[in-house]
């Protein structure tokens, strides 16, 4: 998996680049390549192996994997605004609102959003009514029912007189961190046409998993190896996994849900794409591990 996840990182980096080619020169273009820069790529591994499982080709679903890393490099710039969770570097790097302004940072992220929407338009990715599919569960993962509405929530949240309960602390984060995942884990299921359903209990796991690890990275990172500060939400106040359950819970939590998340992706995805089935289960298990 991880040949491949290096693979797919220069891909989609490559292709990022194409796709922000043709802007004009000036700060609002150097501000959106910058905040497309770094990261893992965790979200257009999902879309392009989520469409191998379909037989659908990495070139078809290349642009909807773009999509997905422009949206997210948008959600980062605006999360990182003052007044929101005013960071002051990402991915080891200042902030896009410290390199240049505040007002470029909400442009650039704009900018991003917009240019996102435009990928999903792209012909290579299938006939019409594949993209119009895809442009109506993206815009609904990435809305004020979904990611903005999570956000909107967390913040809220901050100033809130009783804290959030375990409960509201999943709602909240499935729909901040792991509508997008769900959206990019069923995009290959989209594109060919088939059931969305099974991966989309694989994605709600996914997303899950990777919010603890997160909380958990914040108690216990590195911010040399995060490439973001630490300790924040404590500094907040913010009821998190691991502030209601403990480090040791949130850990067995997460374990728990990858497991269920490996176990959805059943044996009849697996006879589809036995490598790309496996990929995906690898990739559940390496977002609780991961360092970064």
């Amino acid at each position: 998996m991880i040949a491949r996840m290096e693979a797919v990182r220069a891909a989609v980096n490559a292709a990022l680049e194409a796709a922000l080619a043709d802007l004009p020169d000036g700060d609002l273009t150097d501000a959106m390549r910058y905040a497309c820069v770094g990261g893992k790529r965790v979200r257009a591994f999902l879309v392009l192996e989520s469409a191998r499982l379909h037989g659908v080709a990495d070139a078809h679903a290349m642009p909807v994997a773009v999509a997905v890393e422009m949206l997210h490099a948008y959600s980062l710039v605006h999360d990182d605004l003052p007044a929101m969770d005013d960071d002051d570097l990402r991915r080891g790097m200042p902030t896009v609102h410290i390199q240049w302004s505040e007002a470029t940072a909400i442009l650039a992220g704009d900018a991003l959003q917009a240019r996102a929407f435009e990928m999903l338009a792209d012909p290579a990715i299938g006939d019409c009514e594949i993209r119009v599919a895809l442009l109506r569960r993206f815009a609904a993962a990435v809305g004020a029912g979904g990611m903005v509405w999570g956000q909107a929530r967390d913040i809220a949240a901050e100033t809130a007189v009783e804290p959030l309960d375990l409960a509201e602390v999943k709602a909240l984060q499935q729909a901040k961190t792991g509508a997008l995942i769900q959206f990019a884990a069923t995009a290959g299921a989209v594109m060919a046409g088939a059931d969305p359903a099974p991966l989309s209990e694989y994605a709600k796991g996914l997303g899950l998993a990777f919010q603890i690890a997160d909380d958990i990275l914040d108690v216990t990172g590195d911010p040399e190896q995060t490439g973001k500060r630490t300790g924040k939400d404590a500094r907040l106040g913010k009821a998190t996994f691991v502030s209601l359950l403990g480090l040791d819970e949130a850990r067995d939590k997460a374990a728990a849900i990858v497991a269920r998340a490996e176990a959805a992706l059943n044996d009849e995805a697996e006879g589809v794409n036995p490598d790309a089935a496996g990929n995906l289960r690898q990739l559940a298990r390496f977002v609780i591990h991961r360092q970064t």
